[in-house]
């Protein structure tokens, strides 16, 4: 779906025809960050099944993770090849810091992915009720991924094959930045006010090219919300690297992203809030009720919205 906001139009066509759409005189910025196999399954000492989701490191060998089953400070969790937890903190938020070890070595990032890489999984959003397969280690990761540290991609960009990508670079000034996408992106505003959401924070780096881009006048495209979030935070805060909470709505819109590709996303979310952020509520609700007319496939491996 294109949806103009100079005319109010709505175009109906497929991602193969997006150069026909893309205004001449942009820059496209995209998220190069790699998605991790940050599930993995395991046992408590005492036997029982654990499920670990991997979330952010944090500091030395210490990370924020999610874990499925009942645990206890202090407790050991044991998984394939050695690997090894220790419960450090329950938080309040849902999410548990660990600290991992191999052979009793504390296990600090690098190592860590190289471990999940071989007894991991493709950590799928809580919403495709399915085991990951082999076909998702290449479906849910970008052609462009280089960064390793997303435990979610960044699915606007999964659109792009090979080809659609070096078309992409041929015709158009292009530049990368790296948000890590945590799992709090699939968090759901529960706050009854919006404004009183918590955002989470996801680890981001932007290269000093991309930052002179923001800092210029060119116009640009953001290929997705978490390359929304990533420049619009350094374009408040100007910080090339740190942490990303930046909330995007219609009280806060964008003041640096002039247009927007992105997916179809959940109800009561801050990725559809952040679409608002450029188009207003009502005009995103009127344009959603037209893609499920249309019968558009809506998440991670759905449909794509281009606002110009």
């Amino acid at each position: 779906m294109v949806f103009n906001r100079q005319n109010g139009t709505v175009t109906h066509t497929l991602f193969k025809e997006l150069f026909h759409y893309l205004p001449q005189n942009i820059a496209v910025l995209l998220n190069d960050t790699k998605v991790v196999k940050a599930r993995v399954f395991g046992k408590k000492e005492s036997g029982g099944e654990i499920e670990l989701l991997l979330n952010a490191p944090l500091h030395e060998n210490f990370y924020s993770v999610y874990i499925r089953g009942r645990v206890k400070k202090g407790m050991k969790l044991h998984f394939d090849q050695a690997l090894e937890a220790e419960v450090i903190e329950l938080k309040e938020d849902g999410t548990r810091i660990v600290a991992f070890f191999k052979e009793k070595k504390a296990l600090h990032t690098q190592a860590l992915f190289d471990s999940l890489e071989t007894i991991g999984h493709i950590p799928l959003p809580p919403y495709i009720k399915r085991e990951d397969t082999r076909e998702d280690t290449i479906d849910y990761q970008t052609v462009f991924a280089k960064e390793q540290g997303a435990v979610a991609a960044p699915t606007a960009s999964l659109h792009f094959t090979d080809s659609m990508f070096g078309a992409l670079k041929e015709h158009y000034e292009t530049h990368f930045l790296t948000l890590h996408v945590g799992a709090g992106t699939f968090k759901p505003v529960e706050a009854e006010h919006i404004l009183e959401h918590v955002m989470h924070s996801e680890i981001y780096a932007i290269p000093e090219l991309t930052c002179k881009l923001i800092d210029s006048q060119k116009p640009l495209l953001a290929v997705g919300t978490t390359v929304t979030r990533s420049v619009e935070y350094y374009a408040r805060a100007k910080e090339p690297l740190g942490k990303c909470n930046l909330f995007l709505h219609p009280n806060n819109p964008p003041l640096r992203v002039n247009h927007l590709l992105t997916n179809f996303h959940l109800p009561k979310s801050t990725l559809i809030m952040l679409v608002a952020s450029f188009i207003g509520i009502e005009k995103t609700l009127e344009l959603y009720e037209e893609a499920v007319k249309e019968k558009y496939r809506f998440f991670s491996y759905g449909d794509a919205m281009l606002i110009i």
